[in-house]
């Protein structure tokens, strides 16, 4: 199961994600987001564990502990692409109306005196 990891102290290192997520079990993977910039954490992480009864164990004991000073976030990790459109679903074509006249654009009436 994918676990979301949210408010991480800027500190923290992926070994201190992947620590503190195996006392409740396995841990496949922990990653903390970077910036490619600053180089510096965004705040984020992801861990992954095989086991989903303590891949949940973990969610509901964390989410919300205060660790280091600052309260985290953990949840079940959403994939970015579950709210997009079918991908077999095509986009209806635009339809241009036939009875519509075309007149240019002459701008606004802002700022024009009479």
């Amino acid at each position: 199961m994918d676990i979301y990891v949210g408010s991480i102290p800027f500190k923290w290192k992926d070994a201190r994600l992947k620590e503190i997520f195996e006392v409740y079990g396995e841990v496949t993977s922990a990653k903390i987001v970077i910036d490619k910039i600053t180089r510096q954490n965004k705040g984020f992480a992801f861990v992954q564990m095989p086991n989903d009864a303590e891949a949940k164990l973990a969610i509901e004991s964390l989410n919300g502990a205060e660790i280091d000073e600052r309260k985290i976030i953990v949840n079940e990790s959403i994939p970015n692409n579950a709210g997009s459109l079918d991908k077999n679903k095509k986009k209806k074509p635009y339809v241009k109306p036939e009875n519509k006249e075309w007149k240019p654009f002459r701008g606004n009436n802002k700022g024009r005196r009479d």
